[in-house]
């Protein structure tokens, strides 16, 4: 009988951010302790975030409003879809009194797609930036929206506000949209980030765009371009 000889190659370590650990950071558990105790949604939990770990072991998070229900059933995302539940009206002086106990300077706000709402929730966005800055001055706001349909007075409640940075996802390349996230449509994101920085250029504009679903090169450089 033949013997086969098998290399024992030793394999390199994988890099210190590559690997998760598991959280023992004083920090998370405060961080844990605060959300539970205001009541909070973060898409940190609702989305599944596998990497919640390493920013609430820094003391942040990303807040979720408008409940944890969402109207939509995008392809890629975890948040779960049923309907929703009625818009907490103290859910304003909760996020804003988070940020006021992390003594954050950076906060980003997002939410679920509210289609059942007249506005998408953006009156709700609204209250919780103004609270949010009234209780911690010179905190600078990041909201994260839906695209609230391309409603034009949905947009401008919400710019109203004046949160200085306005991020809404494309998510994905044009060919791809339809099978990632059936319900939006590529051209009606393109043009609420369009309408906002027209309408108010202070404000900063911003996207992301995810890879591995499928897209070209040559797609996610039109993606670029269309920006």
């Amino acid at each position: 009988m033949s013997s086969v000889a098998v290399s024992k190659t030793k394999r390199p370590r994988l890099p210190d951010w590559f690997r998760l650990q598991l959280p023992t950071a004083s920090a998370y558990f405060a961080t844990r302790n605060l959300i539970d105790d205001l009541n909070l949604h973060t898409v940190c939990e609702s989305a599944r975030c596998p990497n919640h770990w390493e920013c609430w072991s820094k003391g942040t998070a990303t807040f979720m409003i408008a409940g944890e229900r969402c109207t939509r059933a995008c392809g890629f995302c975890a948040v779960d879809t049923r309907r929703p539940m009625a818009l907490e009206v103290d859910e304003p002086d909760r996020v804003a009194e988070a940020t006021r106990r992390m003594e954050l300077r950076h906060v980003v706000i997002t939410a679920v797609a509210r289609d059942d709402l007249p506005d998408g929730g953006a009156a709700h966005f609204q209250k919780v930036i103004e609270r949010v800055r009234e209780v911690n001055p010179g905190i600078v706001i990041e909201v994260l929206t839906p695209d609230f349909k391309d409603d034009d007075s949905a947009i401008n409640t919400v710019i109203s506000a004046r949160p200085e940075i306005f991020n809404h996802n494309m998510e994905t390349v044009r060919r791809l949209t339809p099978k990632v996230r059936s319900v939006a449509k590529y051209d009606r994101s393109l043009s609420v980030l369009g309408k906002v920085k027209e309408r108010v250029p202070e404000i900063f504009t911003k996207s992301g765009v995810m890879l591995g679903l499928g897209e070209t090169e040559e797609e996610l450089h039109e993606v670029m371009k269309d920006l």
